[in-house]
C-alpha cells in the first residue's frame, strides 16, 4: 500500500479537544466544567494532574494554528468549550469565549483551512451536571439551546458542525464506570444518559439545519470492532449484546430512527427505557452529511462462566463497577501485542472491517476518520528531536487501512490524525502523548515529532509515503 494516492478532494486534518489544550480555565468568564471538578478531586487523574493549563492553546492558538499550516492540513477539527462560551449551561452567552473560536475560526479560513467545530466533546458546564447530568431530560434542551447560540455567532463561517464526540465515552464511561467525569457509577443513569445524548444530537442537528443550511453536519462515534473469543454460539452473542451497547444504541436513533429490539431487551432488568418518550428517536435521526469514525484498537470478548475470575480488559480504563451496563455476563479477554502506551492493541485491520461494514449496512453514507493515532513512550534525544518510530509505522499501516476500505468501496472522505499536539490525556492526565507535535510542559514550547515531518508529506502529495 505504500505509495497509495489518495483520491482528488481526500481531506487531511488534525484533531483535538478544548479541555485536552485550552488551559485558561479561569480566564476570561469562564465556569467550571465536570472535567474541572473532576481532575480537581483527589484521586480520580494520574499525579493529580487538571486542565488548568493544558497546552496553553488559549494564548497560543495563533502559533498552534500556524503548525496545522505548516503541516500542509486541509482542516482542522476542535471543539468549543461549552462552560467558556455559555457559563453555567443557560442564559447569556459569554462574549469573551465567543470572541476567542470567531478569531480562530478566522484565522484558519484566512489560511485556508476548513475549521470542523466538535459542540461537545466531554465538558458539561458544572451547574447542569448538579442539576442532574445528561441522564436528566432538561440538559438536551439546554444543549440544543447551546447550540443555537454559538451557531448563531459562527455559523456562517464553520465548514462542518459536529455536534458530539464519543457520546458512548460520555454515557458510560461518565456515569456507569465513573472513569471519566462526573465520575457516577449509576447504570440505569448512563442508559437515560445514552437517549439523551441521542435526543441533543437530533435537536442540535435541526438547529444547525435552520441557521447554518450550507454548513456540514456531523457526529462522531468510537465505534468498536467486537469479536469473538470463539465460534461458539455463546461468544457471539456476546458480540451481539456488546455491539448492540457500543454501537448500535447510537447508530440505531441517529441513523434509523430507532434503538435495536435487542439493546431494550438486554437491558430490562436495568430500565424500562421509560424516558424515551413518543417522537424522540425520530428526532435523533436527523440526515448526516458525514458520520464521523473514531478508532484505535479492537475488543475481543466471550461469553464468562460465571464462575473463574472475569476478564474486563476492554481498554476503558479500571473500575469497580462496568460500563457495559446489563452485560454482567461477558468477558473482555487481553489481546496479545503489540500494543501502544495506553495497553490497546494495535491491528490496523480493525479500521478497514469497520468502514465497511458501515458501507454494507448504511449505504450512501458519507464517512470521515475524525480520530485515529496512539500514544508511545517518546524520548527525546539530545539535539532536542523526536524520533517516534513507533508513531510512524502505526500511523502508516492505519492510514493503507483506510486505503484498503476506499478499494473496497467505503465512501471515506478524509483522515485527522489525534492529535496535533500532546496534551491532557483525561484520567491519564500527562502521563500518555498522542501528538504529532510535542508539549514540553515545563516551558509549553512545541517541536515537531517525526510523525510531523512524515505526515506532512503524506498531506501535501496524497500520496501515502513509506517509513
Amino acid at each position: 500500500m505504500s505509495g497509495f494516492v489518495f483520491p482528488e478532494g481526500f481531506v487531511w486534518g488534525s484533531a483535538t479537544a478544548a479541555y485536552q489544550i485550552e488551559g485558561a480555565a479561569k480566564e476570561d468568564g469562564r465556569g467550571p466544567s465536570i472535567w474541572d471538578t473532576y481532575s480537581h478531586t483527589p484521586g480520580r487523574t494520574r499525579n493529580g494532574d487538571t486542565g488548568d493549563v493544558a497546552a496553553d492553546h488559549y494564548h497560543r492558538w495563533a502559533e498552534d494554528v500556524e503548525q496545522i499550516a505548516a503541516l500542509g492540513l486541509g482542516a482542522y477539527r476542535f471543539s468549543i468549550s461549552w462552560p467558556r462560551v455559555q457559563p453555567g449551561g443557560s442564559g447569556d452567552f459569554n462574549a469573551a469565549g465567543v470572541d476567542f473560536y470567531s478569531r480562530l475560526v478566522d484565522r484558519l479560513l484566512e489560511l485556508g483551512i476548513a475549521p470542523v467545530a466538535t459542540l461537545y466533546h466531554w465538558d458539561l458546564p458544572q451547574e447542569l451536571e448538579d442539576a442532574g447530568g445528561w441522564p436528566a431530560r432538561d440538559t438536551a434542551a439546554r444543549f440544543a439551546d447551546y447550540a443555537a447560540g454559538i451557531v448563531g455567532a459562527l455559523g456562517d463561517r464553520v465548514h462542518t458542525w459536529t455536534t458530539f464526540n464519543e457520546p458512548w465515552c460520555s454515557a458510560y464511561l461518565g456515569y456507569a464506570s465513573g472513569v471519566h467525569a462526573p465520575g457516577r457509577t449509576e447504570p440505569a443513569a448512563a442508559l437515560a444518559a445514552v437517549h439523551h445524548l441521542n435526543l441533543a444530537h437530533g435537536l442540535a442537528g435541526r438547529v444547525i439545519r435552520d441557521l447554518a443550511p450550507a454548513a456540514r453536519l456531523s457526529v462522531t462515534l468510537n465505534l468498536h470492532v467486537i469479536r469473538p473469543a470463539s465460534d461458539s454460539a455463546a461468544d457471539r452473542d456476546a458480540v451481539r449484546r456488546i455491539d448492540a451497547l457500543a454501537n448500535r444504541a447510537f447508530l440505531g436513533p441517529m441513523l434509523d430512527g430507532a434503538y435495536p429490539a435487542d439493546l431494550l431487551a438486554d437491558t430490562a432488568a436495568v430500565t424500562d427505557w421509560s424516558f424515551v418518550r413518543d417522537g424522540d428517536e425520530r428526532t435523533a435521526a436527523v440526515p448526516l452529511d458525514v458520520l464521523g469514525v473514531n478508532y484505535y484498537a479492537t475488543t475481543l470478548v466471550r461469553a464468562w462462566d460465571g464462575a473463574s475470575p472475569r476478564s474486563e480488559a476492554d481498554g476503558h480504563g479500571a473500575s469497580a463497577h462496568t460500563p457495559w451496563v446489563g452485560a454482567g455476563d461477558v468477558e473482555f479477554l487481553p489481546q496479545p501485542g503489540p500494543h501502544t502506551a495506553m495497553g490497546w492493541n494495535i491491528d490496523p485491520g480493525g479500521l478497514t472491517e469497520l468502514l465497511l461494514r458501515l458501507r454494507r449496512e448504511y449505504p450512501g453514507q458519507p464517512l470521515m476518520i475524525t480520530e485515529n493515532g496512539a500514544a508511545f513512550d517518546d524520548v527525546v534525544a539530545p539535539d532536542g528531536a523526536v524520533h517516534d518510530d513507533e508513531r510512524v509505522d502505526y500511523l502508516r499501516r492505519h492510514i493503507a487501512a483506510v486505503g484498503d476500505a476506499l478499494a473496497g468501496g467505503a465512501d471515506v472522505r478524509g483522515y485527522f490524525v489525534w492529535s496535533l499536539l500532546d496534551n491532557f490525556e483525561w484520567a491519564y492526565g500527562y502521563d500518555r502523548r498522542f501528538g504529532i507535535i510535542r508539549v514540553d510542559y515545563d516551558t509549553l514550547a512545541r517541536t515537531w515529532k517525526d510523525s510531523a515531518h512524515w505526515y506532512r508529506r503524506l498531506a501535501t502529495t496524497n500520496r501515502l509515503p513509506d517509513a
